[in-house]
């Protein structure tokens, strides 16, 4: 089950893609993270789903991740008495709290209390995904007077944004909280927190979700995009939701922000999704177009850890395909020997630590000496983030006996998660050696003789009576040829 390839793949799980038998050829096909999205389906079919999902891990005896994708505040105008209006441009247009009260061409409810707060006046409204735009005039206590800049149609319950403005709105809702603890008893591995605005919305959720899973923050509102040095230090991963952050921001601004947003990540060793759209036409067609081949492309040029596939797998036509072209697009940029230019032309200055400096050399070493594989053992994963942050040549394998930490590193780039078993996690080197040599050959990493690296972080508990490694004392990397797991007795492997 070794993927041939660095960038990994997350697909959303929907109606399309419900079945045992559809989850289990995407996971074939490519697919390293599921999603699964509460903004649609109910606790019953994400536990089904959920379920499929760890059956194909023990019969696959791989890692695969699972994502919770909590839906977050939604904004939304009421109800108009005729269903819907349209607005011309230069007219003025009424927001109030009148919910009892159907809407006209004049006025229409929108029953968000905390908006007309935090409003002022030139304030920006955006409806129905930025199609009609309002400019804020006057505001009262429990209403707004605006301009309509941009007309056109709109309908019930449309969404409404308020780019460049700090709601004082939790990015968790009642909703989301139930949710969230449903998720979390289920054992997802990571928690995809929407309508994040600052570093104090993740500090909240960690609050609740502690190190029962991994906090993977959505970066859809400008507001985010400025405290996002902040907002990546305290998250586990960052998903760059395009579609959301386009409505709100200019669409040339764009491309940049995600350039910048991957550049944060990369340097402080975060794994980033680039999310939204990056093969829309295939809901509808079995191809994508030649610009969203490019996107994913351009993405994988980038050096993202994944890319993300929402309703082209929930809901298309097409999710089998969707996955298999992705996973085509994406070992086809990595065979580019530009690839492998760009990676290094945006290498990262290692820190001032011991990890980095490990974990450089590691690089190094194996770069040049065209080493088979860099074996990473941790206990966090931090040692293994370091390594992958890198971007080597070699493959990572993680070795981790935290079932938690093998999952969350399923995201990582070039990264290939093994969960030591229990037994094993307290064992000296020989043991725990002879099952990644195991897991190495498996999967052809290497074969029998082969020279690997090994680096070894703080925390790991593995202890050698050869004096290799020393449990929560030794940081270091070291050289060992890769042996037959067969042989009942190891002697010391040589160490350089």
């Amino acid at each position: 089950m070794r993927r041939y390839r660095a960038t990994k793949i997350v697909a959303t799980l929907g109606p399309a893609s419900s079945s045992q038998d559809v989850i289990e050829k995407l996971f074939l096909g490519g697919v390293d993270v599921f999603r699964l999205n509460f903004s649609h389906g109910t606790h019953q079919d994400h536990q089904k789903n959920y379920k499929t999902i760890r059956t194909l891990e023990e019969k696959y005896r791989r890692p695969i991740s699972i994502m919770q994708d909590l839906q977050g505040p939604k904004l939304r105008i009421g109800q108009f008495e005729n269903s819907s209006v349209t607005l011309r441009e230069g007219q003025r247009f009424t927001l109030d709290l009148k919910e009892d009260l159907p809407g006209n061409n004049e006025r229409v409810s929108l029953p968000h209390p905390e908006i007309f707060e935090a409003i002022r006046e030139g304030t920006i409204l955006l409806i129905n995904d930025g199609k009609i735009r309002l400019r804020v005039s006057e505001i009262y206590k429990d209403s707004c007077e605006t301009f309509v800049l941009v007309g056109g149609e709109i309908s019930n319950n449309k969404g409404l944004n308020v780019p460049s403005v700090a709601l004082p709105i939790s990015s968790l809702t009642p909703k989301d909280r139930e949710d969230l603890e449903f998720g979390l008893e289920l054992g997802v591995d990571f928690v995809a927190l929407s309508f994040v605005q600052k570093p104090d919305d993740i500090i909240e959720a960690r609050d609740i979700i502690g190190v029962r899973a991994g906090i993977i923050a959505k970066i859809e509102k400008p507001l985010a995009v400025q405290h996002i040095k902040e907002i990546v230090r305290l998250s586990d991963a960052i998903m760059i939701a395009r579609g959301d952050l386009g409505v709100e921001m200019m669409p040339e601004d764009v491309p940049s922000v995600q350039k910048q947003i991957v550049r944060d990540c990369r340097s402080m060793g975060r794994p980033v999704i680039v999310a939204t759209q990056m093969l829309e036409t295939m809901v509808e067609h079995p191809t994508p177009t030649r610009a969203e081949a490019s996107d994913v492309a351009c993405a994988v040029y980038e050096g993202v850890d994944a890319v993300m596939l929402s309703a082209e797998t929930a809901a298309g036509k097409n999710p089998i395909e969707a996955v298999n072209i992705m996973n085509r697009i994406i070992e086809r940029v990595e065979g580019d020997s530009y690839y492998r230019m760009t990676l290094d032309t945006h290498h990262p200055i290692p820190e001032a630590t011991a990890s980095d400096a490990i974990t450089a050399a590691a690089r190094k070493i194996s770069d040049t000496l065209s080493l088979k594989a860099i074996v990473t053992l941790t206990t966090s994963g931090s040692t293994t983030l370091r390594a992958a942050r890198e971007r080597p040549n070699a493959p990572i394998v993680g070795i981790t006996p935290d079932r938690l930490t093998a999952h969350l590193l399923v995201l990582t780039w070039g990264t290939h998660a093994i969960q030591l078993p229990e037994e094993l996690a307290d064992k000296p080197l020989p043991g725990i050696m002879h099952t990644v040599y195991q897991g190495i050959l498996a999967e052809n990493f290497a074969a029998v003789g082969d020279e690997i690296l090994v680096t070894v972080g703080a925390q790991f508990k593995g202890t050698d009576k050869h004096q290799v490694f020393k449990a929560g004392s030794t940081r270091g990397l070291f050289i060992l040829k890769v042996r037959d797991p067969r042989e009942d007795h190891l002697p010391p492997s040589s160490v350089s």
